[in-house]
């Protein structure tokens, strides 16, 4: 019996020190935005730049990375406005709305940040 009351007294303090590590270590809204801007330029890196074949799109192939880059900035405030985060201690949930233009295809995405990382578990074109 003694060795049940070591045993759950020694999960208790562990729970609770992996509760209190996470806590610590959630990660904020602008590290989000960080890490989205980041995940949104390479996509459109390799997604949009890259796939180009004739030669007026190569043109615009030259300048896209280029336009990207200098883009980041607007990126990141379009993000931080479309984006609700919801904290739970522990972990947050992001969920980020991206619709620009009825002429662009919108995009949801749905993150997940913990332990001062980001797993983005939905992405879906609307």
């Amino acid at each position: 019996m003694r060795a049940l009351t070591i045993i759950t007294c020694v999960g208790v303090v562990g729970v609770a020190v992996l509760g209190m590590a996470m806590a610590n270590t959630n990660p904020s809204q602008a590290k989000y935005e960080d890490y989205a801007v980041q995940r949104l330029t390479e996509y459109l890196k390799s997604n949009v730049c890259e796939k180009t074949s004739n030669p007026l799109e190569n043109l615009i192939k030259w300048n896209c990375s280029k336009f990207v880059e200098a883009a980041n900035p607007q990126m990141r405030e379009i993000i931080s406005i479309r984006t609700q985060k919801q904290d739970f201690i522990i972990f947050s949930v992001y969920r980020t709305d991206l619709k620009l233009s009825h002429l662009i295809p919108s995009y949801k995405f749905e993150t997940v940040g913990a332990l001062e990382n980001f797993y983005t578990y939905s992405a879906e074109k609307q």
